[in-house]
């Protein structure tokens, strides 16, 4: 039995946090998993500066609401669901997640919660589990699943290298370079031609 688990951010729709850094004026907030390896550091980085300027949930929801999927990633994921089982794993939060979640006709998505204050401060986050993507993906090996994943960033390559079949999608030239013996791919039909070879 195969499952598809995909990243979310920069696989199928925009990087939240790029969109909001250009929506606010702060480019501090540009910086993501493809820059910073380690998620803990990047979220701690981004929550000072929110708090720096006075910005909370309400703000990044705005922006989160005028975010539209990658040209072609409802149909990629459309297709994918009719000849497999398909999970999205995402460092994201569950608040930032559902308009888009929407938008992509309501895949199965796991991810982390915010920490939000009454006036809508975000205080910190709560992480499903340690190393989220690949804890999942062992999870579902030893309930008899066998996993074929896809990403883009640093946060991706230990549910992509532990899986029966991974894939770089939409990836930097750096990681890349770094992970030359992982297949690479930019457009949809590609990787949907790459997945059902291995299903």
């Amino acid at each position: 039995m195969n499952i598809v688990c995909l990243d979310m951010e920069g696989v199928l729709v925009p990087e939240i946090w790029i969109a909001f850094s250009e929506a606010s004026g702060i480019p501090e907030l540009r910086r993501t998993t493809r820059d910073e390896p380690d998620y803990d550091k990047l979220m701690q980085y981004r929550l000072a500066i929110l708090k720096e300027h006075g910005l909370g949930l309400k703000e990044i929801q705005e922006v989160i609401g005028t975010i539209d999927p990658l040209p072609g990633a409802r149909e990629f994921l459309d297709e994918l669901r009719s000849i497999t089982q398909v999970l999205i794993l995402s460092d994201t939060f569950t608040q930032f997640a559902m308009p888009l979640m929407k938008k992509l006709g309501y895949p199965t998505l796991f991810c982390n919660e915010l920490i939000v204050g009454e006036g809508g401060e975000i205080s910190g986050y709560k992480m499903r589990c340690s190393q989220s993507k690949l804890t999942t993906v062992k999870a579902l090996q030893s309930c008899g699943f066998e996993t074929i994943a896809s990403g883009d960033s640093h946060n991706d390559l230990g549910m992509i290298r532990a899986s029966k079949a991974g894939f770089l999608f939409k990836s930097t030239e750096a990681i890349k370079a770094e992970n030359p013996d992982l297949p690479a791919f930019e457009e949809f039909d590609e990787l949907l031609a790459a997945i059902k070879m291995v299903l």
